[in-house]
């Protein structure tokens, strides 16, 4: 970085020399630059454990005081080992910046992280000098890492007529079982967050650093309609080798797999909360909680439960290694509510073949507190929200997703800072309306057309997803009042 400065302020301008062997030492060059370096102490840990284990330490927080504490490191753990000691903030957590982050989603964060989990840390004095001199707590890990790092994007492809996937992997010359892809330009690769040039890391739960060519190609002609991929910009995987830190699926910032979880509240009624939750041997002989025989007009069937969910948690603690007996106990502990985590079983298996945990990105409760805060700003029934955007040089900001094989779609994601989320856009929000025509029993395909058919501007009506379900249960009308969002056309006018 070059600065342009007064003559009698340079005193105050960090300065570095060169020597420059041809001028002598007495004449050095004088080169004015950023010193990228930072005297704060950061650590990296590598935590490694083993199935059924947990990483050994416990994350503590304290009420009005941002950030996550080390608290109780247990003796032979994969903590201690990996140098994590009692008073260490954790300020990152696979390679994600968390120390602005709710203590709950960094908690749930690292026990679904897999195997292993990487923690960038800060011992408790040096945290509170850093704090005392005012320093950007985020800008010093930044700087430790050497610059800004881009998070891998796991990308959920589907194949389609004329197409195909869109996608090109090509072997790098000279790196054994490395490869990078191309992108056919408004394919189904790039749609779903693929770019030209990026970096294979990982494919249908397999890492391609084990894989040959031939290996890879047999993958890929083996998917059928669809393929998963973890890809990483050339640049930023530059950045997780120099650090020794291998590129993993739960470090991915972005993501568009088609099958999430759902989150169910649930107060108790006269009968109670209307279903049964059973244990069950599914194939190849691995056991599952199940939620069975939901009572018509219960509690359970008003808050979206289905026959044959499965239950991942109870109360924002995963249950899928608890016993049985403990579940009950659990959900007979909470009195009169219950929140309830669960899946559907063809989701639950789409996680399994690529060997990932469908609670690793969920993010539920902040979906639940912006939907509280709309109900809180707007009373009355559930209202759709009509949302206008202008295509940006990056494009409108947001990506959609779908159950697979049926109609429907969903925002899977919005780009932070983009003008989908100025215009209101959120994720998980149900697409009801492209440019005024109907989408609610579409194809993913259909509303990607209507989309594109808008040219540089579209309309988009939308409901958050527990509106949208309250509105069916209570046969909401087919052209309701709709919620016109005026903050999102002022910006609409200042993006061109």
């Amino acid at each position: 970085m070059k600065y342009t400065t007064d003559a009698d302020k340079t005193n105050d301008i960090p300065l570095k020399f060169t020597f420059n062997p041809k001028l002598g030492i007495d004449n050095p060059a004088l080169v004015i630059s950023d010193d990228t370096e930072t005297d704060v102490p950061l650590q990296l840990c590598r935590l490694k454990r083993e199935q059924g284990q947990g990483f050994g330490f416990h994350l503590q927080r304290q009420d009005g005081i941002q950030g996550h504490r080390v608290g109780r490191v247990e003796p032979w753990s994969a903590a201690e080992r990996s140098g994590l000691r009692k008073g260490h903030q954790v300020l990152e957590v696979n390679g994600e910046y968390v120390h602005h982050k709710e203590h709950a989603q960094v908690v749930r964060q690292i026990q679904e992280s897999g195997l292993q989990l990487f923690l960038i840390v800060l011992q408790s004095e040096d945290y509170e000098r850093t704090v005392s001199k005012n320093l950007d707590v985020k800008s010093v890990v930044s700087a430790y890492h050497g610059g800004i790092c881009t998070q891998p994007r796991l990308c959920h492809i589907t194949r389609e007529p004329g197409f195909d996937l869109g996608l090109a992997i090509t072997p790098i010359e000279g790196i054994k079982s490395s490869f990078h892809v191309n992108v056919v330009s408004e394919g189904p690769a790039e749609r779903a967050g693929v770019r030209s040039g990026d970096r294979l890391v990982w494919i249908n739960g397999t890492m391609v650093s084990t894989l040959t060519h031939s290996a890879l190609n047999k993958i890929v002609k083996k998917c059928r309609d669809h393929l998963t991929v973890l890809v990483i910009d050339r640049q930023s995987e530059q950045q997780f080798i120099h650090r020794n830190i291998p590129i993993l699926p739960c470090m991915a910032g972005s993501h568009n797999l088609p099958y999430r979880p759902k989150t169910l509240r649930l107060a108790q009624g006269p009968h109670g909360y209307g279903f049964l939750l059973r244990q069950e041997k599914l194939p190849p002989g691995r056991i599952a909680h199940m939620l069975r025989e939901v009572d018509p007009c219960s509690p359970a069937e008003r808050a979206g439960m289905e026959d044959g969910d499965l239950l991942l948690s109870v109360n924002g603690e995963p249950i899928e290694m608890a016993e049985h007996e403990d579940i009950v106990s659990k959900v007979r502990q909470s009195g009169q509510q219950v929140i309830l985590t669960c899946i559907s079983l063809s989701g639950k298996e789409f996680y399994e073949k690529i060997a990932l945990s469908p609670l690793l990105f969920y993010e539920e409760d902040i979906l639940e507190n912006k939907e509280n805060r709309k109900q809180n700003q707007h009373s009355g029934p559930p209202c759709p929200r009509l949302c206008v955007l202008n295509k940006e040089a990056s494009g409108f900001g947001f990506s959609l997703g779908c159950v697979q094989n049926e109609p429907g779609t969903f925002i899977s994601q919005v780009t932070a800072g983009s003008g989908a989320e100025r215009a209101g856009l959120c994720e998980g929000d149900v697409v009801v309306q492209v440019n005024g025509h109907s989408v609610e029993k579409e194809y993913l395909k259909e509303v990607v057309r209507q989309i594109m058919c808008g040219g540089s501007s579209v309309k988009m009506l939308v409901m958050d997803r527990s509106g949208y379900n309250a509105g069916r249960q209570s046969a909401l009308p087919n052209n309701p009042k709709i919620q016109s969002n005026k903050a999102s056309e002022t910006v609409h006018s200042s993006f061109v």
